[in-house]
């Protein structure tokens, strides 16, 4: 018999909730981050470690946002953090992302590129 004495506490998880463009609301998923993520790197030279961390950044993100986020809002961290790693797939994302058409939206994400970031 064990002398030792064990108690549990409950407590409330907070899930964050993102808003879809169609309106939807969602369950915030770092899984469904990490595989669009993984997706716009995939065959790139990018350590695991960054992408740990840019999902890990992501989460944090999302769950100190309150109760409800935009995957916009989601998608632009995404591309912020995805622009400091890696341009190709930056690009890779952004072109599902902003739904790219044709090879000027290529072209005017590539100067974009070239220009300073806020941070």
């Amino acid at each position: 018999m064990c002398s030792e004495r064990f108690s549990t506490y409950e407590r409330p998880i907070v899930v964050a909730m993102v808003r879809k463009r169609t309106g939807e609301l969602q369950p915030f998923d770092s899984a469904k981050v990490r595989r669009g993520i993984e997706n716009a790197l995939a065959d790139r030279p990018v350590p695991e470690e960054s992408i740990a961390n840019l999902v890990s950044e992501i989460d944090t993100f999302a769950h100190a946002g309150g109760a409800q986020i935009t995957a916009e809002d989601i998608g632009q961290r995404v591309l912020s953090g995805l622009r400091a790693i890696d341009e190709v797939g930056y690009l890779r994302f952004a072109s599902v992302y902003k739904e790219f058409q044709g090879a000027d939206d290529f072209e005017r994400e590539m100067a974009a590129l070239d220009e300073p970031t806020d941070h």
